[in-house]
């Protein structure tokens, strides 16, 4: 998967500057597909939220 800055930099080329997915894929050397995937897609990764366990996340400190 590609970080969020090189998402936003596919969108950018394709959105403000009109480039085609092969001038892309050419500027920054991903596979054709990938360019494709973000620069025509409304999708983003979604980021990932770990969920705290334990003890002190559910009850009170020294409660019983």
């Amino acid at each position: 998967m590609l970080a969020m800055s090189d998402i936003n930099c596919i969108k950018h080329l394709r959105n403000k500057k009109g480039l085609s997915i092969t001038k892309i894929k050419g500027t920054l050397g991903i596979n054709w597909r990938t360019a494709k995937k973000y620069a025509d897609g409304d999708q983003l990764p979604k980021s990932k939220i770990k969920k705290s366990k334990g003890m002190m996340h559910f009850e009170k400190w020294g409660g019983k």
